[in-house]
């Protein structure tokens, strides 16, 4: 297949690429400037099929670098830049990084990396784009299961792994959403979720693919974003469920524009309310779910169903598969079982990892960990990570129900429920919330609210204040860290 920045620069070379405040790239452009820096790379001796790691942050010079390692047929490893030193360390050795490139505003952060790696090879992305390059043969094609990126999954237990997605899995994702989201010239994708994950990646990559503008936002920023969608000029974006909060939160009373066509809706079950505050506001929700290792979702409920099946993240994509598998064996719609998941957009696995590998792809299929089921129609309904599940005197408990109770009280931002050991019971249910600002409500008030809305088993022992839950760069909660907030007495 042809190099895709290469090709969408021959058919559509003044159409607007990429736009970040002020600054606006035509194709034409950013290919020029990928393939001036692809020589660069080359001169800092990056070639094919090396591993180069990235830390930077969401801007036109970091999709400059990527396209320009495509050029180059080097593998990206992108690094999260919210991890500690020793983390970082970490992958980079695990990756078989041969060198690191990084933004200035992470200068201090990879000073400490050195101290763990000291042979490192680093070069700030200012260093690099000041280089003169030198003339190497660029990479005009791609081979479709050639590794394009390898990605680090936040990891539950011990150290996380390196998945490794294709330029194929990129391409199938991009083509599965377009079937389904369809496809305008004018379109315009906001990107807001860090470059570093999957969701950011792959709408940089099918900015290229579809011949669309990407406007690129540093960092989230509710005030920001809304401003952009209010001036008309965006028409996609992906978001988590509290990032939406936020942008709905600031938005007030006001309402988006037409022209907004798409909210992409993932990271995890998403709270009933939230979903009808955007039904309220008559706002394009898609729901979604996917993961790192499907180079972003792999099914999505459009607005069409929303009031028909809420709470659904909705079928698979064309031409995706899944089902419900429990113990071994397919479950029958409306019985809960692990979700399993089948597709071109699927990666071949983790980095050195094989045996890690084999265990969750087989025959294909890749058995995801969460949690769920099918209703008669075919509809996906996601339950919890599985490792999340709180199994509490035989009954099983998923927080995510718990919580979209908790957030229906007026009083509370945000909310996260996990286990907590039990003598009795083997886990019992706690909540941490987050209450909005300028508001207070008792715990006991809290506690009456769910025991009217749950089963009794359901219902959290102990409610815990906080100023702020755990969640990763894409602001999606990490229930695994929140027993870590719990009062000395109480661990």
């Amino acid at each position: 297949m042809p190099n895709w920045l290469s090709k969408r620069a021959l058919l559509t070379p003044e159409r607007i690429a990429l736009r970040a405040g002020d600054h606006a790239w035509t194709f034409a452009e950013l290919n020029q400037r990928s393939q001036r820096t692809a020589q660069r790379l080359a001169q800092f001796g990056i070639k094919k099929d090396d591993h180069v790691a990235l830390l930077v942050q969401n801007s036109l010079q970091s999709v400059e670098i990527f396209h320009a390692l495509e050029y180059l047929g080097a593998v990206m490893v992108l690094l999260n830049t919210r991890l500690t030193p020793y983390e970082l360390a970490w992958q980079l050795q695990d990756a078989s990084a041969v060198c690191l490139i990084y933004d200035h505003d992470y200068q201090e952060l990879t000073t400490k990396i050195k101290l763990h790696d000291p042979g490192l090879q680093i070069v700030s992305t200012t260093e690099l784009l000041k280089l003169h390059g030198i003339s190497v043969p660029l990479s005009h094609e791609f081979t479709l299961d050639h590794v394009h990126s390898i990605i680090y999954t936040s990891g539950t237990t011990g150290h996380p792994k390196g998945v490794m997605l294709t330029y194929g899995n990129y391409w199938w994702s991009a083509v599965a959403s377009a079937i389904n989201l369809g496809l305008n010239v004018n379109d315009c994708w906001l990107l807001c979720l860090p470059v570093f994950h999957v969701g950011g990646l792959s709408i940089v990559i099918r900015g290229v693919i579809y011949g669309i503008t990407v406007e690129i936002h540093p960092q989230f920023d509710p005030v920001k974003i809304n401003e952009s969608i209010r001036q008309g000029r965006v028409t996609m974006i992906s978001v988590v469920s509290v990032m939406l909060t936020k942008m709905l939160q600031e938005l007030g009373h006001a309402s988006y524009p037409t022209s907004l066509r798409c909210v992409l809706l993932g990271g995890g079950p998403v709270p009933r309310t939230l979903l009808e505050q955007g039904e309220q506001r008559n706002i394009p929700l898609f729901q979604t779910y996917g993961m790192t290792e499907t180079a972003s979702q792999i099914a999505t409920l459009g607005p069409d169903y929303l009031r028909l099946k809420p709470g659904s993240a909705g079928k698979a994509l064309f031409p995706f598969r899944l089902k419900i598998i429990k113990g071994g064996i397919e479950q029958m719609p409306g019985e809960e079982g692990e979700i399993v998941v089948k597709g071109p957009n699927v990666t071949k696995g983790y980095y050195r990892k094989q045996a890690e590998t084999e265990n969750v792809i087989r025959d294909g299929w890749l058995y995801t960990g969460d949690w769920g089921y099918l209703d008669e129609d075919g509809f996906l309904y996601l339950l919890d990570r599985r490792e999340d599940l709180i199994i509490s005197g035989g009954e099983n408990i998923y927080p995510a129900e718990v919580e979209s109770v908790i957030l229906k009280h007026p009083a509370v931002e945000e909310a996260g429920v996990a286990g907590r050991e039990d003598q009795k019971w083997g886990q019992v249910p706690v909540a941490f919330v987050k209450l909005k600002t300028g508001e207070q409500v008792k715990k006991e008030d809290l506690f009456l609210f769910c025991r009217q809305r749950l089963a009794g088993y359901k219902v959290p022992i102990a409610f815990y204040f906080v100023n702020e839950l755990p969640r990763n760069a894409t602001n999606k909660l990490l229930r695994r860290r929140l027993l870590d907030l719990l009062p000395l007495k109480d661990g």
